[in-house]
């Protein structure tokens, strides 16, 4: 189904379903709601923000797109060309995806769930899907809903960021989940910290991959780790661990993990990093 646009535009991007996950729900002791991106076009979140960038873009005389990223957002920015009938180069590498756009999805959270989460759980790379999700809460009025930012080790800019207190640029990314690899974080991003409460979590390549291979089992979903690292979270006990800490309310009566998906993983691939990190 596909979201509808004032002035009776239809988006790119469809409204993703929010499903409840019996196994999500039995690891984090609590409700989990899966928003499940990864049933989006191009396989992602991104066509939310780079398809409404493309379309404005295109209404302002942009006759010809050029995108900095050969995965996700590359994708979302060919099939928004696409639609538009617009050439596109594409070229490499990895950028920080616009927000405006992905503030579409927590409109869709407020319209299908029955209360508001007392969480929601989120991957960050380069920071336009916090930033996305941070506009979101406003546009709502759920300020106070506590964002679980999850990065992996290797690629934490924004973790690095929150503890410097000011944009930190890693030198080399080497975590296996190469969608969340931005050297350095949108600023935007960082600024959200001082308008939302945002729990920052690193977790192991090990427990990403773990994660997407669980995941796999549990919902017969295949994302990449970059998604995997927020799902750690839940199959990992941190969010118990948040809570015992007082960082997170107790009882939670439910929260929102976003499967922001990814389109460039297959089954190969998985076991071709399960083997690179030694868990075969």
């Amino acid at each position: 189904m596909a979201a509808r646009l004032g002035g009776g535009e239809k988006p790119f991007h469809v409204v993703s379903p929010i499903l409840e996950s019996l196994p999500l729900s039995r690891a984090a002791g609590t409700k989990v709601y899966m928003k499940l991106e990864n049933v989006q076009p191009t396989g992602s979140f991104k066509i939310r923000g780079i398809g409404h960038l493309c379309r404005e873009a295109a209404k302002k005389g942009c006759r010809r797109f050029v995108c900095s990223s050969g995965g996700n957002a590359g994708l979302a920015a060919a099939y928004a060309a696409k639609k538009l009938g617009l050439p596109i180069t594409v070229v490499v590498p990895s950028t920080s995806g616009p927000a405006t756009g992905h503030a579409s999805l927590v409109l869709e959270l407020k319209d299908s769930l029955e209360t508001k989460p007392d969480a929601i759980l989120l991957a960050v790379g380069g920071g336009g899907l916090l930033a996305g999700v941070v506009a979101g809460l406003h546009q709502v009025g759920w300020q106070d809903v506590p964002i679980i930012a999850a990065e992996t080790w290797g690629a934490h800019s924004f973790h690095a960021a929150l503890a410097a207190g000011r944009l930190v640029t890693l030198p080399d990314i080497t975590s296996v989940a190469k969608c969340l690899g931005a050297k350095t974080v949108a600023a935007r991003a960082l600024e959200c910290a001082q308008e939302c409460q945002i729990i920052s979590q690193v977790v192991e390549d090990t427990e990403a991959v773990r994660a997407v291979e669980q995941f796999l089992d549990d919902e017969r979903l295949l994302v990449q780790p970059a998604c995997g690292a927020a799902l750690a979270l839940l199959y990992t006990g941190r969010l118990q661990r948040l809570q015992r800490e007082g960082r997170l309310r107790t009882p939670l009566a439910s929260v929102v993990v976003v499967v922001c998906g990814g389109s460039c993983i297959q089954v190969a691939q998985l076991q071709a990093l399960k083997s690179q990190l030694g868990l075969e």
